[in-house]
């Protein structure tokens, strides 16, 4: 006998599809699936304790890469292009990748990035960290100056009466042009009774001079083997030697204009002529036998370059010594490098500056001196 449907019942079916919304029946044939784990998303995935370790593994690759940089750029070879020196000219500079990279650790919140910048940072401050502070202390009988002055100096009138008013008691002047020569003479006669010039560099001095002779540094013969050619005479002599009588007594003074170098794409930095005017210089120094000497000049090159490890093995940087930071002195309209220098041995620098700049394309560099 069939059985009818109670309409009651398919009224209350009909009101809780209604109100609660379709409801997916399952065909109990089919066999259960096992529910499958939640995955965290990818950007809740890092956020967890290890994530700090384990993001930005390319900026401490960078970090320690740029810290073994400025451990080990002595290692950097100079067969191709002379790169080691290229290298150790900007060396300092080196120092602005670490807030670049600190600053995209951060960004990646990334502890071992962070963490291996602690390398540069402390090789960098071992290099660089003590010309921060300043060092100068009062003092000092001799005041030195040291000036390359440009061949093509717009103003070198302008220019001579500035170095007067420096206070030097000893001038030296670089890539003096010969049509040029006459003004300083004449410009520096009243405040430097005693000067002498040999081929493109000159000295003024407050005290007499003795014992004067051109030093060949110019056209040396470099690693790249560019010799002097023949027709390049002692006239275009770009280092000198004289003794300064001072009131302390005889003072051996270098003034030297080392070679240029250029910095090609295909070859690097060639600087085989002022390598070889280094080590030209560097012998001279070595054989000089009065105890007390300063060096003055453009050296085309930052005291970081190993080219000058004959000079830096024997004499010290007055900048480093006694000065207050970096003391860039090239280009003039933004310094970048010190390539002018002063170097003594035998006296004591007590301090070291930077003078404003003149028509020339170089900043001049002074420093004060005691026995």
């Amino acid at each position: 006998m069939a059985t009818q449907a109670d309409p009651g019942n398919t009224a209350d079916v009909a009101d809780t599809d209604a109100t609660s919304g379709a409801t997916e029946l399952s065909d109990p044939s089919e066999p259960s699936r096992p529910s499958e784990p939640s995955r965290p998303s990818e950007q809740s995935r890092p956020s967890g304790p290890s994530g700090i370790w384990r993001r930005g593994r390319v900026l401490a690759t960078a970090a320690l890469l740029l810290g073994l940089l400025l451990l080990l750029h002595g290692s950097i070879p100079n067969r191709i292009g002379n790169l080691g020196s290229l290298v150790e000219t900007f060396l300092p500079w080196c120092g602005l990748f670490v807030p670049l990279l600190l600053a995209g650790a951060l960004l990646r919140r990334s502890a071992t990035a962070v963490i291996a910048l602690l390398l540069p940072v402390v090789a960098w401050l071992n290099l660089f960290g003590g010309l921060l502070t300043d060092k100068s202390r009062p003092g000092g009988g001799l005041t030195v100056v040291s000036h390359n002055v440009g061949a093509e100096n717009p103003d070198p009138v302008g220019t001579a009466r500035a170095l007067a008013r420096s206070g030097a008691d000893v001038l030296a002047l670089e890539e003096l042009a010969a049509e040029a020569r006459g003004t300083y003479e004449k410009e520096l006669a009243q405040a430097y009774p005693h000067h002498t010039v040999q081929g493109t560099v000159g000295l003024w001095s407050r005290f007499p001079l003795s014992d004067t002779r051109p030093v060949d540094v110019a056209m040396d013969a470099g690693p790249l083997g560019d010799a002097k050619p023949a027709e390049v005479k002692m006239a275009y002599n770009r280092g000198m030697r004289t003794t300064v009588a001072t009131d302390h007594g005889p003072l051996a003074v270098y003034v030297a204009h080392l070679g240029s170098v250029r910095v090609n794409p295909r070859a690097g930095l060639s600087s085989g002529q002022r390598d070889g005017g280094a080590q030209s210089l560097g012998e001279a120094v070595a054989a000089e036998k009065n105890e007390r000497v300063v060096l003055l000049g453009d050296l085309n090159g930052t005291l970081d370059d190993r080219a000058y490890e004959g000079l830096t093995s024997r004499m010290e940087s007055a900048q480093e010594t006694a000065g207050a930071g970096f003391g860039f002195s090239w280009p003039a309209t933004f310094p970048v490098v010190r390539i002018d220098q002063i170097l003594v041995r035998g006296v004591e620098p007590e301090s070291a500056w930077v003078l404003p700049a003149t028509g020339s394309d170089h900043l001049p560099v002074a420093a004060r001196i005691s026995w």
